[in-house]
């Protein structure tokens, strides 16, 4: 079975993240959605709340389960039977940081690859953090996520 880790924070998940999930199931028996813990990072959105939405985003896919985690990722990975990380690239941007990441996991796990796919143009331009900005601002966010986020 070939398994593989989605790691991120998901605050909150896009429509960008849901377009490479399905992408993603074009060529992974299972994905896990790994929502992980990054000190970096001040949350909009509490973990009890992300998890609700991904997980009701996805309540018909049998192939896409949700966790939380600590620690490293290529820790996790190898925890749940994943020998893949599934990453995204949005512009060149995204590829600089996700091959610096890919090189280290690849450093500490050689038996654990980096597999990136590339957002459609229509969802290269959302993110979490626009997102977040969006309802900051009291915008409409609903055009950049899935129904099932609703504040």
């Amino acid at each position: 079975m070939k398994r593989a880790l989605f790691p991120g924070t998901f605050d909150p998940i896009t429509k960008g993240h849901c377009e490479l999930l399905g992408k993603g199931l074009m060529i992974f028996d299972e994905i896990i959605i790994a929502i992980g813990t990054n000190a970096k990072k001040q949350h909009m959105f509490d973990l009890s709340k992300r998890i609700e939405w991904i997980s009701r985003a996805f309540e018909h896919e049998k192939r896409i389960r949700v966790m939380h985690y600590h620690g490293l990722t290529v820790d996790v990975c190898r925890q749940q039977g994943a020998t893949f990380i599934l990453r995204g690239l949005r512009n060149a941007t995204d590829f600089e940081y996700e091959q610096s990441i890919a090189h280290a996991n690849k450093e500490l796990a050689s038996d654990i690859e980096t597999i990136f796919v590339l957002s459609t143009p229509s969802f290269s331009t959302i993110s979490s953090s626009i997102v977040r900005e969006v309802i900051a601002a009291g915008g409409d966010y609903t055009r950049f996520v899935p129904p099932s986020v609703r504040l």
